[in-house]
C-alpha cells in the first residue's frame, strides 16, 4: 500500500518546505504518522491562527495552536493593489486559483506570505518538551492538506478571507480602469451674451455648397421628391392640387433673379 504524501499543490507543498527550513525537519518527521492514523480530529483556520485538536496517548485531545502574524489593513492595502495591478494575478485570483507567482506581491511590498521563522509561535497542551512535539508537527502536515483543499485559507490565515479579498481587489480594479480614462477638463463656454456676434462661428469653416448644373432647371428638385401628397387649405391632395405644383412658380421665380 503506497505511503500516503502530504502537499498536492505547490503552495501546499511551498508551506512544508517552509516549515521544514525552520530546521523543523526530523521533528516534522514525528508527526507524520500521527497525520496519517487521523489523530488530528479538528482543525481550525482563524486570522493569525491555525487552532487544532490532537488525540494522543492521554484519553483527552491535546490541543495546538499554531500563530503567525496579521497583515495590519494598510499592509493588506499595499498587497492588493499589486494583485489589482498584475493582471495574471488578477485573473487566477476571480477565477478561484491561487496564482503560483501570488508571493511576489507580497515580497514587492516588503512582506511574506509564508510565515517567516521569526513569527512562527506553536504550541501544545501535551507535556513534551520539543517545539515542535509530534502533535504540533501532524497539525502542520494537516494544515497542508487543508490548503490543498482551499488555497485561500492561506490568505485568511493572514487575515483576508476571500470574499473580502475578492470584493477588494474587484474595487481596486475597477478604479483603475476609471483613472484611465480621460479626465481632462472640458474647455468652459463664454456666456452666450458674450459671443452674439460669433454666434454662428465655427472652429472650421463651412464647406462650400455645390454649384448647381448649368443645365438644372429651376424646381428640379420637386422632382426628384416627386408628389408631396399634401393638400392646401386642408383639402384633400387627391381633390387639389399638390404642394409640389404650387411650388414651381416660387422657384422659377427666384431663378430669375
Amino acid at each position: 500500500m503506497a505511503t500516503r504524501q502530504f502537499g498536492e499543490h505547490w503552495w501546499s507543498k511551498r508551506l512544508i518546505t517552509v516549515l521544514e527550513s525552520f530546521g523543523y525537519g526530523p521533528r516534522l518527521a514525528r508527526g507524520r504518522g500521527y497525520a496519517r492514523s487521523g489523530a488530528v480530529q479538528e482543525l481550525e483556520i482563524r486570522p493569525g491562527e491555525v487552532y487544532a485538536s490532537v488525540q494522543g496517548s492521554r484519553r483527552r485531545p491535546y490541543s495546538v495552536t499554531i500563530e503567525i502574524d496579521v497583515l495590519r489593513p494598510e499592509q493588506w492595502d499595499r498587497v492588493e493593489k499589486q494583485l489589482a495591478g498584475r493582471v495574471d494575478l488578477l485573473s487566477a485570483l476571480l477565477a478561484g486559483q491561487m496564482p503560483e507567482h501570488i508571493e511576489d506581491a507580497f515580497h514587492d511590498t516588503g512582506l511574506t506570505l509564508f510565515p517567516t521563522r521569526r513569527e512562527f509561535v506553536a504550541d501544545c497542551t501535551c507535556p513534551d518538551m520539543a517545539n515542535p512535539c509530534k502533535h504540533i508537527a501532524a497539525t502542520c502536515y494537516v494544515l497542508a492538506d487543508r490548503l490543498d483543499e482551499d488555497p485561500f485559507e492561506l490568505l485568511a490565515w493572514r487575515g483576508r478571507r476571500k470574499a473580502e479579498l475578492l470584493r477588494r481587489i474587484e474595487s481596486l480594479r475597477d478604479a483603475q480602469a476609471w483613472a484611465q480614462v480621460d479626465t481632462s477638463p472640458e474647455l468652459e463656454e463664454a456666456p452666450l451674451g458674450e459671443c452674439l456676434d460669433r454666434f454662428w462661428e465655427g472652429a472650421q469653416p463651412l464647406p462650400e455648397l455645390p454649384k448647381p448644373q448649368p443645365d438644372e432647371r429651376p424646381g428640379a428638385i420637386l422632382d426628384r421628391y416627386g408628389p408631396l401628397g399634401v393638400g392646401v387649405n386642408g383639402e384633400d391632395s387627391r381633390q387639389a392640387a399638390d404642394l409640389t405644383d404650387l411650388l414651381r412658380p416660387a422657384y422659377a421665380a427666384l431663378a430669375r433673379r
